[in-house]
């Protein structure tokens, strides 16, 4: 067993929280493209934010699987973007802060994310670069106090409206990869502006393409160790590629589920079309690959729990979940026929946000080599220290 009594009550309770606070905006929010401000707040003061954070800076410091149940249940009130928005806040920027900084910038930006005060994103992927994170050409030249910033970033979640960001850059550009280094840069600092990318999917969340134009970033802005960005950058995919695995499996579930209710309620030919043996196989097999891919990723939420360093896994798992849950929410749509095809149907838009999941935090392709690195060429990926 993976989850105790508490867990299920959560779990209970944040079903509650998200009908109530969630889900009568949700129309609203993908048709702007802007979730607005007051939910955040909501969000932080119910502790939703802090599930898996220290005490000392307003979290809750519990185990992993609080963080599972949050992810699986933001999937399953159908809007891929507002569940982006909220854990790429909690789980790409608030990780690094967490990480790497220091006590001045936990309590300046740590325990505002914690409240909800402050919204932060992650900045790394480049127009350029793709899943080529070595191969990025942002950098960070040092000048007396200050660093100056220049580069772009693209695909950012939240890059349009958040308070803070999360940059890499290289501090130096001659050593390629182990020349990278992390900061926190304030929005407001001049030289940064913004634009707003038209997505197929995840309409609710905002993604900005970033430019940064002679940034002044305070030295004590840097996070960590200077020219160890790259080490902490690998170090949290794991837990991004993790989460992205458990994203997947409950979308599928939940397109499943309600695949499942549509068919014992539509009759053809004088019976339920869930009594055509075709049909009834088909959902035979998805519903056991994501039984699989379930019961893996909880697996591999345990080993984290442990102390293992699950990068392997953690690849295996957004790789399979994410083809997986593609090919399942795309028969799901065909059970449902033309109405399926239905934007007043869930399933347009699940098919529309699930496509990104092969895409984001690495795509299936560079997963792939990842993984044949470790199983073939027995490469060892170790943390960072």
């Amino acid at each position: 067993m993976y989850f105790t009594e508490e867990h299920e009550l959560f779990r209970k309770s944040f079903q509650e929280f998200l009908q109530k606070e969630v889900v009568p905006h949700i129309e609203k929010w993908e048709e702007t493209g802007t979730i607005e401000r007051f939910i955040w707040k909501k969000f932080g003061d119910m502790g939703y934010f802090g599930l898996n954070y220290p005490e000392q800076y307003g979290g809750l410091d519990l185990d992993l699987f609080y963080t599972t149940i949050f992810l699986e249940e933001l999937q399953k009130i159908n809007s891929g973007g507002f569940a982006a928005a909220m854990w790429a806040h909690a789980y790409l920027a608030m990780t690094h802060l967490l990480k790497e900084g220091d006590d001045r910038v936990k309590e300046k930006y740590l325990a505002p994310s914690i409240a909800g005060d402050k919204i932060g994103c992650l900045c790394i992927t480049e127009p350029f670069g793709g899943s080529d994170v070595a191969g990025m050409r942002s950098t960070a030249v040092k000048k007396g106090d200050v660093y100056i910033l220049n580069g772009s970033k693209t695909f950012i979640t939240n890059g349009i409206y958040s308070d803070y960001l999360i940059v890499a850059a290289k501090t130096a550009p001659e050593k390629g990869g182990k020349g990278m280094s992390i900061f926190v840069v304030d929005r407001d600092t001049p030289g940064i502006s913004a634009t707003k990318l038209n997505k197929l999917g995840w309409r609710a969340s905002d993604t900005a393409e970033i430019a940064f134009d002679n940034v002044e970033i305070p030295a004590e802005n840097l996070m960590g160790e200077e020219n160890l960005g790259f080490n902490y950058i690998m170090q949290h995919f794991a837990l991004e590629r993790l989460i992205m695995g458990i994203n997947a499996h409950a979308r599928a579930e939940f397109a499943l589920d309600y695949a499942i209710n549509y068919m014992g309620e539509r009759v053809a030919f004088g019976k339920t079309i869930d009594q055509f043996q075709a049909l009834r196989h088909s959902v035979a097999e998805m519903a056991s690959e994501v039984e699989m891919c379930k019961e893996f990723n909880y697996s591999i939420v345990k080993r984290m729990i442990d102390g293992v360093y699950v990068v392997k896994e953690a690849s295996m798992s957004k790789l399979l979940s994410t083809k997986i849950a593609d090919e399942v929410i795309y028969n799901c749509l065909q059970f449902l026929g033309g109405y399926g095809y239905i934007e007043d149907y869930p399933m347009a838009r699940m098919l529309r946000d699930s496509r990104l999941g092969p895409i984001g935090g690495g795509t299936s392709e560079i997963l792939r080599e990842i993984i044949a690195k470790m199983v073939i060429d027995k490469k060892e990926y170790k943390k960072a220290r």
